[in-house]
């Protein structure tokens, strides 16, 4: 698969398109049966690709100034940049982008044991390396206020090695037992300057986990079957960090054993209806911060915390007329604690800093409605619609958001917090609907039209819990497409229109007031389908 797309932003300073990306994927998959009861598969990938970075600015306030600096206004730093919702340019005198490569694969092979037993293998290796590179300022400015920039590079290495063996599935008991390995290798270096913000860091990180799993089905009586399953495992976590500006290194480690669980019940009312309820746990293990500050306080504090969570289930999966009806309902309630997430931590000598650090409870409940409907043989309609109610139930300690004020819930202190219990969690829209049509009536014997529809909505959200500059109104998106397909699919060939009622809004907002004295400037993310735009796509199956 090869992706080429120029992006929907334009840097004035150098006249280029950015926003865009590049990819190449490559993938091959090999499976050779030497016997009826064994198999070998060999998968492999590789991933080659690079982004450009564009973020322009759609707000400022009246006295916004580059670092608060005398005379760099907005017009000064940005050039030909006009800051309102529309806005799809940019003046950046330094290239924003990432540009990365990985690749990996498994070796699965399965093997008949014990007589109607299976022995499982699964041994993999992935790697993944990025280069990333910042305008920390977005400016053209040319003081030394204006040329600031940052570099990364992030490297990832993992093995992992799984086996499993399991029952017939043909039985009413039925179970898999096995065991899993894993070793993650972490790296990173971090290069911010030279002006302000200066950072010079070299950061590495390890994991390596242990683990012993079972499951089994049992049905009990006809059409309802018990699930139980549990998992134990033992992770270690080590970490070193270098501070090359204040000369400063740490390192430190620490081992967790933990257990999770899962039980479902599952009854098949007929053959196209049944009902099912599900408890399941979960575990996010011990991390380090490895991020600009790292300095002695947080290496005497030690790791994160695990994440835990608990998940309830119960949904109805239903089909009617001959299947050409389906039509599921989900309800969800998962509970989590010692959430894992950017917080204020006082540490051992009584300071305080923002650290990634446990901040308390959150809880995400609701209910997800999925269906589809065949009119005909040419006619299909499929729809969801989902409700979420995703809150803090606990964060009493959280970072202010730029420009917040006490009025609007700002305790002062060294630093300033935010209570965000009770508040709606960050890109968690309450609705979202989908519908989507297609028709393909016959032209000729081997020809077929095509008339397709999208549609999506939305309800509001905040990019950034509170924050009034990082809101993102309801919006709804419409996609129409027309053409024509072999009767086999072969091949199709359709115009399309996206984003029909050219409904524009954001992938994400960024509150970026600190680099501009304290005033309002925000940043937008462009999606792809931002304004409308059409095209031609042409498919072929072979």
């Amino acid at each position: 698969a090869y992706n080429n797309w120029d992006g929907n932003v334009t840097n004035l300073f150098n006249n280029k398109s950015v926003n865009g990306r590049e990819t190449l994927n490559l993938r091959g998959k090999l499976r050779w049966q030497p016997t009826d009861d064994a198999s070998l598969t060999l998968s492999l990938n590789y991933v080659n690709g690079n982004t450009t970075v564009g973020r322009p600015f759609i707000r400022f306030g009246p006295n916004a100034l580059l670092r608060n600096q005398p005379g760099l206004t907005p017009a000064a730093v940005l050039p030909g940049v006009s800051a309102t919702p529309a806005n799809q340019a940019i003046s950046n005198n330094y290239d924003s982008r990432t540009k990365y490569e990985g690749g990996g694969g498994y070796l699965r092979g399965e093997v008949g044991v014990f007589g109607d037993m299976n022995l499982v293998s699964i041994t993999s290796y992935d790697r993944f390396h990025l280069d990333d590179f910042l305008d920390q300022d977005d400016t053209s400015s040319n003081t030394t206020f204006g040329n600031n920039n940052q570099i990364g590079q992030f490297d990832s290495e993992q093995y992992t090695q799984e086996i499993r063996l399991q029952s017939p599935g043909d039985l009413p008991f039925r179970y898999t037992l096995g065991v899993y390995g894993a070793s993650v290798k972490f790296a990173r270096p971090f290069q911010r300057g030279p002006y302000f913000s200066l950072a010079d860091w070299y950061a590495t990180s390890k994991s390596r986990q242990l683990a012993a799993f079972a499951q089994a089905d049992w049905t009990i009586v006809p059409n309802l079957v018990l699930t139980g399953g549990g998992r134990v495992q033992n992770e270690r976590v080590s970490y070193t960090f270098r501070d090359n500006l204040a000369n400063t290194s740490f390192a430190g480690s620490a081992t967790d054993t933990a257990g999770t669980y899962r039980a479902s019940l599952r009854y098949d009312f007929t053959r196209d209806i049944n009902a099912f309820f599900t408890y399941a746990t979960g575990y996010k293990g011990q991390t380090y911060d490895l991020t600009t500050g790292f300095n002695r306080n947080r290496a005497l504090a030690g790791p994160i915390r695990p994440e835990r969570s608990r998940d309830k289930e119960l949904g109805i999966r239903t089909q009617f007329f001959d299947r050409r009806v389906t039509f599921n309902v989900t309800l969800f309630d998962t509970n989590y604690r010692d959430l894992q997430a950017q917080s204020i931590e006082t540490l051992a000598d009584g300071t305080s800093n923002y650290r990634l650090t446990n901040v308390g409870r959150l809880n995400t409940k609701g209910i997800v409605l999925e269906g589809s409907l065949r009119v005909s043989d040419d006619l299909n309609f499929n729809g969801a619609a989902t409700y979420l109610d995703a809150t803090y139930s606990s964060f009493d300690a959280a970072q202010c958001y730029p420009l917040q004020t006490q009025a609007n819930g700002c305790r002062p202190g060294s630093p300033a917090s935010q209570n965000l219990t009770g508040t709606r969690v960050a890109q968690a829209p309450e609705w979202k609907f989908n519908l989507s049509g297609d028709y393909s009536p016959r032209l000729t014997d081997g020809l077929r039209g095509v008339a397709q529809f999208n549609w999506q909505y939305q309800s509001s959200i905040f990019y950034s819990p509170r924050d009034p500059e990082t809101f993102q109104p309801a919006f709804h998106i419409v996609n129409l497409g027309l053409g024509v397909r072999d009767e086999d699919r072969r091949w199709e060939v359709v115009a399309f229109v996206n984003n029909v009622f050219d409904q524009q809004y954001f992938g994400s907002l960024v509150n970026t007031a600190g680099n501009f004295g304290n005033n309002i400037a925000t940043q937008a993310i462009l999606p792809r389908d931002f304004q409308r735009y059409g095209g031609v796509r042409l498919g072929l199956n072979f």
